[in-house]
């Protein structure tokens, strides 16, 4: 998976959040990619494995 596929699932899962949350706002959906990008660092720190290796077996799940 590339860097623009996961953009556009990350896009895909936004906007579903945002139809079932109505109240749901660009500011929480940012916050929460941060997040992830946090968690996804702090991943690689621990396992030695790259960003692209940790996105893969994300998507694997």
């Amino acid at each position: 998976m590339n860097k623009d596929e996961l953009e556009g699932k990350w896009k895909q899962v936004k906007g579903n959040f945002k139809q079932k949350y109505g109240s749901l706002t660009d500011d929480d959906t940012t916050y929460a990619e941060g997040k992830f990008d946090e968690m996804l660092g702090r991943l690689q720190e621990r396992t030695g494995k790259s960003k692209q290796q940790l996105k893969e077996e994300i998507r694997n799940w």
